[in-house]
């Protein structure tokens, strides 16, 4: 077991399941998740259903989102309870004043900037003047500015297209844009259909990380079905790490990606869980800070201010 599952163990540890009245004022928990990520297999699972069974709450509801920021404003508003996004949305939700907190990280799924495979481009130098699409305050955002910085570019440099991932996948194909900053497993798929060719992945950069998060409000009321969730996860991660070929085959069934390149984005993924460690809170403190010197937040945050830090820990 890795020091992060120690730590998290620990903290979640420090809430005692004599708190289970205030579970069982619950009747609904609602989960947000994103195509291609552990939480689509834990849906197919049932294993939160069957621990929430035993606190009392009567049913878990699934929500997918294409991608982070439409997740974090639902969120946000208490439309769902927890979710799942990558390292930049959190960002982009604490300068709007979002009502959320992070409660857990994990390493990022691999994303890439690619371009399509007869492109004449050829380095990350050769994208000044170019239309880049990514989603705009996600985590491809964050991958975009990280890799023209570390090619001597600026933002300004090139031309950013905001498209959804299904759209950006579309104009990919269709050859009117000429890069894509994207996740797995639409990374993984625009390299199966499209031979798509990678100019950099997340490997090159910083690294980058994922998180779950929580409606602050239902953090506080909830605190020991937040806890139950987040040892569900814990218990699914180590299960996923160990059976990578299963974990494929029951993402692929539950989206409906094809497996092939579902196995090759489960086949590169770091595969861990744990708590919102400094040094995790140092990385995502460094990209606020860079998105503030460019104008992409309307204001400087503190992101451990916006840390779950549950009582007793």
């Amino acid at each position: 077991m890795t020091t992060r599952r120690l730590l998290l163990g620990a903290a979640l540890g420090a809430l005692a399941l004599s708190g289970t009245a205030a579970a069982q004022d619950l009747k609904e928990f609602r989960i947000g998740y994103q195509k291609g990520g552990l939480l689509a297999v834990v849906k197919q699972q049932k294993t939160i259903e069957a621990r929430f069974k035993t606190l009392g709450v009567a049913s878990v509801k699934w929500i997918e989102f294409q991608y982070g920021p439409p997740l974090l404003e639902a969120l946000g508003v208490g439309s769902i309870d927890l979710g799942t996004v990558g390292d930049t949305p959190p960002i982009f939700a604490q300068a709007a004043g979002a009502n959320v907190v992070y409660v857990a990280a994990t390493p990022a799924s691999e994303s890439a900037l690619i371009v399509p495979a007869a492109s004449p481009i050829r380095s990350l130098a050769d994208l000044k003047g170019r239309k880049v699409a990514f989603a705009r305050g996600s985590s491809s955002h964050n991958l975009t500015v990280q890799v023209l910085a570390k090619a001597g570019l600026t933002y300004a440099d090139i031309t950013p297209v905001y498209l959804t991932p299904a759209d950006a996948a579309a104009a990919f194909a269709r050859g009117s844009i000429d890069a894509w900053t994207i996740w797995d497993p639409y990374y993984a798929i625009a390299e199966k259909r499209q031979k798509a060719r990678t100019l950099a992945t997340t490997k090159d950069v910083d690294g980058s990380n994922s998180f779950y998060l929580a409606n602050r409000d239902f953090a506080k009321r909830h605190p020991e079905a937040l806890r139950a969730v987040l040892d569900e996860l814990a218990k699914a991660t180590q299960w996923a790490d160990k059976n990578r070929d299963k974990l494929a085959a029951a993402i692929s069934e539950v989206t409906g990606v094809e497996l092939e390149a579902q196995q090759a984005a489960v086949n590169r993924a770091r595969i861990n869980f744990g708590p919102v460690s400094d040094a995790v809170i140092a990385q995502q403190q460094a990209i606020a800070d860079t998105f503030v010197k460019l104008g992409l937040i309307p204001r400087a945050i503190t992101v451990r201010d916006a840390v779950w830090r549950p009582s007793g820990s």
